[in-house]
């Protein structure tokens, strides 16, 4: 993610790279039923998710954001709690964000596929997004 930074997302129609996914971190079995029924609420039930494990960490995002739907699901994830989305609006993302803090989700990392990161290992992207925020942590003057 060094190379490219943080890059503001507008609000638009505007898909974002990749197939119309969402790569879940952290979320174990009893977990997921929840963030389904989130999707539910928020009217994009249909929004395929794939659910990455403990042993997922060393494999590619790009890989894993190209599994089947509902891959993974049940399993268990001791992996940082994160969201990585792709394929959808830039609209969508800020729904699901919104959505998410509204109903009081634990704290998740956050991030959209890109042509860069999709080459990563999940254990690396997930270091460096958590490095990320780390960062803009240390630069908030509110804290």
């Amino acid at each position: 993610m060094t190379e490219g930074g943080f890059q503001k997302v507008g609000h638009s129609q505007r898909c974002l790279h990749g197939p119309r996914k969402v790569l879940l971190c952290g979320f174990g079995p009893g977990a997921q039923p929840k963030f389904k029924n989130l999707l539910q609420m928020l009217g994009m039930e249909d929004l395929p998710l794939v659910w990455a494990g403990d042993a997922d960490g060393d494999e590619k995002v790009g890989a894993l954001v190209n599994r089947d739907a509902n891959s993974g699901e049940g399993c268990v994830s001791g992996l940082p709690r994160a969201v990585i989305m792709a394929g959808i609006t830039e609209q969508e993302l800020h729904q699901l964000m919104s959505g998410c803090r509204q109903a009081g989700m634990r704290q998740a990392l956050w991030a959209a596929l890109t042509p860069s990161s999709e080459q990563w290992p999940l254990r690396q992207l997930l270091k460096e997004l958590s490095a990320e925020r780390d960062a803009l942590a240390d630069n908030d003057p509110s804290r």
